[in-house]
């Protein structure tokens, strides 16, 4: 099977290079890398362009946010699973992505999940483990989901039920994953391994952004009726105890 990875990117000179690598350097995969740059000015694209003859599609052009990136790359996208990998991420290791891929082969899956790790940008130690486990449609109920580098899906899923919604800036990856895994239903299949390692200060961690998150995480679970007392606050509590928990985990 062809897996497509696709990577948005956004004035990552310092961490691009590192992230490519990792694509290319996976063992025994089929790969088709796509990286989507929205315009950078700090000469990323020069880095992304030295490996040209590596990657099947490179477009750098203004766009509206990371998921409007992520949404451009899927439709580029020709392989039979879409994964992403963030601009300042690595793969664990290089057997990651055919390990991926003998799960949907073997399991006849939709999607597959994995874990990850945050490690900080100096030392590449360790911060914060997220240890997914094994899935129950209703733990998303529980304020659980996989995390989204981790999380990899047949490409027709999104035909058939469309990709990010970029209405939402920050959470777009969690509302795909209820849209998908909660009330599609699609299958899954967890593999219990560190599957990425994730630099942190990404723009998602960053306190400002953190009060859009809620926000935009309580609309979320109102959409999908995921809450039960006060219209979903027992799921947003739940949610942040979940990635709180993610501190106290070791690998």
């Amino acid at each position: 099977m062809k897996i497509s990875i696709i990577t948005c990117s956004y004035n990552a000179a310092n961490t691009i290079k590192e992230t490519i690598n990792s694509v290319l350097c996976q063992k025994d995969a089929d790969i088709e890398y796509i990286i989507i740059d929205g315009l950078s000015n700090d000469g990323t694209a020069d880095i992304i362009e030295k490996y040209s003859d590596k990657i099947y599609k490179f477009l750098s052009e203004k766009d509206s946010g990371i998921y409007n990136a992520m949404n451009k790359g899927i439709r580029l996208s020709k392989g039979d699973i879409v994964g992403f990998l963030n601009a300042d991420d690595v793969y664990f290791d290089e057997t990651i992505i055919s390990k991926i891929v003998k799960i949907f082969e073997d399991k006849k899956a939709d999607s597959v999940y994995g874990d990850l790790i945050y490690v900080a940008g100096n030392n590449n130690k360790t911060k914060r483990y997220w240890k997914s486990g094994g899935f129950n449609v209703n733990n998303f109920k529980r304020g659980w989901m996989p995390p989204h580098p981790a999380f990899f899906v047949k490409r027709d899923v999104y035909g058939k039920y469309g990709g990010f919604n970029e209405n939402y800036k920050i959470s777009a990856d969690y509302d795909l994953m209820v849209k998908l895994l909660y009330k599609n239903k699609i299958s899954t299949s967890y593999l219990s391994e560190i599957l990425v390692k994730m630099k942190t200060g990404g723009a998602s961690n960053k306190f400002l952004q953190t009060v859009r998150r809620l926000k935009e995480d309580f609309a979320i679970i109102k959409e999908y009726n995921l809450g039960g007392f006060g219209a979903g606050l027992d799921v947003m509590f739940k949610k942040r105890f979940y990635k709180i928990s993610q501190y106290f985990k070791h690998s």
